[in-house]
């Protein structure tokens, strides 16, 4: 393989630890603390705040994944149709099923993103702090949260099952 594959697969495992990374610090560390903060308001603030900055992030990192992720694909000559994509011998394969698990759990991750980000956050930060409504918003968000670190858990595993050829 040429450098450039190398540097591409680096760059995207350092996107994914950023990604991951960011998203479990928010799971353990900073969505507990600012549930302790009071008032409600400065309470919703802050994780309005924090929510916008690694929305942005998050957003640059998963166009990055993507990105360097078809790349990746393309230097394992894994884009082509008749030896891949159309072949039922590919996808009964180990590696086969490894990228097809890989391919569908990205492809929940955005779509669960999505939600999360555009729609059940921001509507959650336009209720009133403390609200039933602004706190079951949020526990949804919560919820979709949990399901994209699971998610990115079955990338990983399908990403390692790939570099070792499985």
């Amino acid at each position: 393989m040429p450098a450039t594959y190398y540097a591409v697969v680096t760059i995207h495992v350092l996107t994914a630890l950023f990604w991951l990374g960011g998203m479990f610090f928010l799971a353990v560390i900073g969505a507990p603390l600012l549930r302790s903060v009071e008032p409600p308001e400065l309470r919703q603030r802050l994780f309005r705040e924090m929510g916008l900055r690694f929305r942005t992030a998050g957003w640059i990192a998963i166009s990055i994944l993507i990105i360097t992720g078809v790349i990746n694909l393309h230097y394992r000559n894994w884009l082509r149709w008749d030896d891949v994509w159309a072949s039922s011998a590919f996808w009964h394969s180990g590696v086969g099923h490894s990228l097809a698990c890989k391919l569908i759990a990205v492809t929940a991750m955005v779509v669960v993103s999505a939600i999360h980000d555009f729609i059940l956050g921001p509507a959650a930060g336009r209720q009133q702090p403390g609200s039933p409504r602004a706190i079951a918003l949020r526990r949804h968000a919560a919820h979709l949260a949990r399901a994209n670190a699971a998610f990115g858990i079955i990338i990983v595993i399908a990403a390692v099952r790939l570099a070792r050829g499985v």
